[in-house]
């Protein structure tokens, strides 16, 4: 029997292979148990779901497990965003949260995400501490399912619409009289996914013109994985670039919590540049301070931009969870990742893509200028930034000669000198004149991610051509 495994964010897997109702009743009693060993049960759990299928029942048998164990339970009426469940843990003080998403993963697999008390992702020691638990009952009915109605009628699960909270708190983060008074069309695209009825209904309500696509729920997600990256959103790009009223086109992936920007000629924008765009934004147009943190694997670009304006970068592991962590210990301004996840200080420490999209639409309608022409200002006072991945599969052999690879790095490289060797995780290079490579290694597959960063186009090809004959020779 597969043991349960929490990656960067939960559990996931095949639906009806690993992912079954059998180990979600399993996983749920192990959560149960350890917020009863931790004294939070009783606080409660917010038991929110996706888009996909099945995600009704899952969350309903989830709850029972916990009204068995004792643990009362808030469970959203409808599919919700991940940043709407954390929002709602920290709002009503509860013992945790669990959603059932898989997030951009294609539509064949599902997942279980527990957050702590504190609204953010789990931190290692606790999901080592469920997946024990858990891996040492697999096989055993070792839970007491509630009737769900009875349960109701105790008290025990109470049915939720957590969006009315939610709403008011970006009410208080995001200008929305600017957005509006900008005059501006925004087109936006759910992706099949939670976001339908959340950044549009914002928007509209704040009197903002919106042109919405995909905005019905489909668990196929239309036949693509539900990430709003450039290659799955070409009819969103299309629309953007074929009405000449939208100025700015904001996408969500399936649990709305990350973002892609599709500016008024149709570029897609990438996350790397959105988090420094919006870094220097906060500070130069809305007078904030405070340091920026971002992932090992996320482009040096913001970093440029905290120097530029005096403040201090922290580097953390790839994974969510480490950033969240600083924003629940109120130490940074903005946090975020090249995988387009962003948070900022006081809102929820996981990663909001609705909040992202409408940061980004309060930037535009501020600064009265494309997102691409904002781009070209930021270059002219730090500098350009071109960043890159690319997967490289291993053969038996270079899989066996991997970590001595890494472990022994050369003193120059691409014809440029190493001046630091970071193994925060993974294995990143830096370079002297800036540029950088970093290596992480997939935990599930014969699969090397290889990132690449340098001052223009020509110089990332050479790095990238180097890095992928450091692997393969």
């Amino acid at each position: 029997m597969a043991q349960i495994s929490f990656g960067t964010s939960g559990w996931r897997g095949i639906f009806c292979e690993d992912f079954t109702f059998a180990n979600v009743r399993v996983v749920t009693q192990a959560i149960a148990d350890h917020l009863n060993a931790d004294g939070k049960g009783k606080q409660g759990v917010v038991v929110g779901y996706d888009s996909r299928f099945m995600g009704e029942r899952l969350a309903h048998e989830t709850v029972r497990v916990f009204a068995g164990a004792g643990i009362p339970s808030f469970l959203c009426d409808r599919d919700t965003p991940t940043p709407v469940i954390a929002y709602e843990i920290i709002r009503r003080k509860a013992g945790g949260g669990i959603n059932f998403t898989a997030s951009h993963n294609p539509p064949e697999y599902n997942g279980l995400k527990f957050s702590p008390a504190s609204g953010g992702p789990a931190l290692p020691e606790t999901t080592r501490d469920i997946e024990q638990r858990a891996n040492a009952m697999l096989g055993e009915i070792c839970y007491r399912e509630a009737n769900f109605e009875q349960a109701q009628r105790d008290g025990v699960i109470a049915v939720i619409d957590p969006r009315a909270d939610y709403f008011a708190a970006l009410r208080q983060l995001i200008d929305f009289e600017a957005i509006a008074a900008s005059g501006m069309t925004i087109a936006v695209n759910p992706l099949y996914g939670t976001g339908r009825g959340y950044l549009d209904a914002l928007l509209r309500e704040a009197g903002v013109s919106v042109v919405c696509l995909n905005d019905h729920r489909d668990p196929y997600f239309g036949g693509l994985p539900p990430e709003p990256s450039e290659e799955n959103i070409e009819d969103f790009i299309s629309l953007v670039k074929g009405d000449p009223a939208i100025r700015i086109g904001l996408a969500t992936d399936g649990d709305a919590d990350r973002y892609g920007i599709v500016d008024a000629d149709g570029t897609f924008i990438e996350p790397n540049y959105v988090l420094a765009l919006l870094y220097d934004y906060m500070i130069r147009v809305r007078k904030l301070s405070g340091p920026v943190a971002r992932s090992v694997a996320t482009s040096h670009f913001v970093d440029a931009v905290a120097a530029l304006h005096g403040e201090e970068v922290l580097e953390t592991p790839v994974g969510f969870k480490y950033i969240g962590d600083y924003i629940s210990k109120d130490k940074i301004l903005i946090g975020g990742e090249e995988s387009a996840g962003l948070t900022v200080r006081g809102h929820v420490p996981d990663k909001d893509g609705i909040l992202a999209c409408l940061l980004v639409a309060e930037m535009v309608a501020k600064e009265g200028k494309s997102l691409t022409d904002l781009l070209a200002r930021l270059y002219d006072r730090v500098g350009e930034f071109h960043t890159r991945r690319d997967n490289i599969h291993l053969s038996p052999e270079l899989e066996a000669a991997y970590a001595d690879k890494v472990a022994s790095p050369p003193t120059a490289f691409a014809g440029r000198k190493v001046v630091e060797k970071i193994t925060v995780d993974g294995c990143k290079f830096l370079l002297e004149d800036g540029s950088w490579t970093l290596f992480r290694k997939s935990g599930t597959e014969p699969v090397v991610r290889v990132y690449g960063e340098a001052k223009n186009a020509a110089a990332l090809d050479e790095i990238m051509q180097a890095a992928s004959a450091f692997i393969r020779n």
